[in-house]
C-alpha cells in the first residue's frame, strides 16, 4: 500500500486526516481514528493497516483495530487499570471516539492533542488531555521518528497512588511474517524479561549477541521488559524493512509501572515495565515503549515518554 491509497481509505471513512513531512515520506495521521499514525517510507506504509477497521467504528460488541502507532493509557487491567470498567474488556469510548486536533505544525513536526476522561477499575475519573509532539527525520536509508507522548492530568482533585496508576503507553503494529523476528540485548538477568500471558519459551531465546524473538505464532504472547533493556528492534525480512524501538529516561518523579492485561480484581504487581513485545496468532506484532506514573496526581500533572522509533528499510 503507497500513501495515496491510505488517504484514499480514510477519505471513504469520512476520517481527518493529517500529513507530516509528505505522504511518501512522513505520517499520516488519523485525527478521527484515536490520534493513530501511519509511517510511509519511499511511498510504502510500513505500519500494519487494517482497512476494514477504518472503515468501521468501534462499539461495546467489537473494537476494530486499525493497526498504526498509538497513545494508550496504561495499565490494561488490575484493579487500576482501564479496559475492564465495565466488567468484560472493552477499550473506553472516550479513546475510541476521542476528536483530536493540531495545535502545532510545521513541515516535519506536529502536536496533536485530545480530551479523554478515563475511568479505572476502581471507578475512579480522571480527566487528561492526551497529546503527541511527533518529529520526523528522513535519511538515505529510511526515517527516523521522534514522539514526545504525554497525558495531562486536568482534574481538580489530587489523586493518590492507590485510588489511580497511569501511564502513557507508546504501542505500533506491524505485519507479521514466516521469519519475523524482535531483537533485543540479552537480558542482564532472568527477572528483567518475564511472560504477561501463557509462557513463550519455545518463541524466545539466546542467538549469538542478542536476544531474539520469533513472532510468528501459533497462540498470543507479550512479553514485559525491564528498564535494564535498552531497545528492542523488529526485523521483518520478507517485507524489507527493520524498526528499532527505544525510550528516553523518564522525568524525575516518575516510575515505571505494571501494564498487565491483569484480572480487575488483581492489585498491580511492582515490577515496573519500561519495553514490551506482543505477539498475536492472527499475524501482527506490537513494539511498545511505557512511560511512567507518580505517587500523587496532582492538577496540571503531565506523565510523558520520549520514545524514538528508527526504520531502515531496503530496496
Amino acid at each position: 500500500m503507497n500513501g495515496q491509497e491510505l488517504l484514499n481509505i480514510f477519505e471513504r471513512a469520512y476520517r481527518r486526516v493529517h500529513v507530516v513531512g509528505t505522504k511518501e515520506n512522513g505520517v499520516i495521521t488519523g485525527l478521527d481514528l484515536e490520534g493513530r499514525f501511519f509511517t510511509v517510507v519511499n511511498d510504502r506504509v510500513i505500519s500494519k493497516v487494517n482497512p476494514s477497521a477504518i472503515l468501521a467504528r468501534s462499539n461495546k460488541r467489537r473494537f476494530q483495530n486499525p493497526g498504526g502507532d498509538a497513545l494508550w493509557a496504561a495499565p490494561e487491567g488490575t484493579c487500576l487499570g482501564y479496559e475492564y470498567t465495565t466488567e468484560n474488556w472493552r477499550v473506553p469510548p472516550s479513546i475510541t471516539g476521542a476528536v483530536w486536533e493540531v495545535v502545532a505544525q510545521s513541515d516535519d513536526e506536529c502536536t496533536i492533542r485530545a480530551e479523554i476522561d478515563l475511568i479505572n477499575n476502581a471507578q475512579t475519573g480522571i480527566p487528561c488531555e492526551f497529546e503527541r509532539h511527533i518529529r520526523i527525520e528522513k535519511n538515505e536509508n529510511g526515517m527516523r521518528q521522534e514522539v514526545m507522548e504525554t497525558i495531562r492530568y486536568i482534574g481538580k482533585k489530587t489523586l493518590n497512588r492507590k485510588s489511580f496508576s497511569l501511564a502513557p503507553w507508546s504501542l505500533c503494529q506491524f505485519d507479521s511474517s514466516e521469519t519475523g523476528m524482535v531483537y533485543m540485548p540479552v537480558p542482564p538477568a532472568d527477572e528483567d524479561i518475564w511472560d504477561m500471558y501463557g509462557p513463550s519459551d519455545k518463541q524466545r531465546g539466546i542467538q549469538g549477541d542478542l536476544y531474539a524473538v520469533r513472532t510468528k505464532t501459533p497462540e498470543r504472547f507479550q512479553l514485559a521488559l525491564s528498564k535494564n533493556i535498552a531497545w528492542i528492534e523488529y526485523v521483518n525480512e520478507e517485507s524489507r524493512y527493520r524498526v528499532k524501538r527505544y525510550a528516553r529516561d523518564l522525568p524525575y518523579g516518575q516510575y515505571h509501572i505494571d501494564i498487565a492485561d491483569a484480572p480487575p480484581d488483581k492489585a498491580p504487581s511492582g515490577r515496573g515495565v519500561s519495553l514490551s513485545v506482543y505477539c498475536d496468532p492472527s499475524g501482527f506484532v506490537e513494539i511498545e515503549a511505557c512511560g511512567g506514573s507518580k505517587d500523587n496526581l496532582e492538577p496540571d500533572d503531565e506523565l510523558s515518554v520520549n520514545v524514538i522509533t528508527e526504520i531502515v528499510v531496503s530496496c
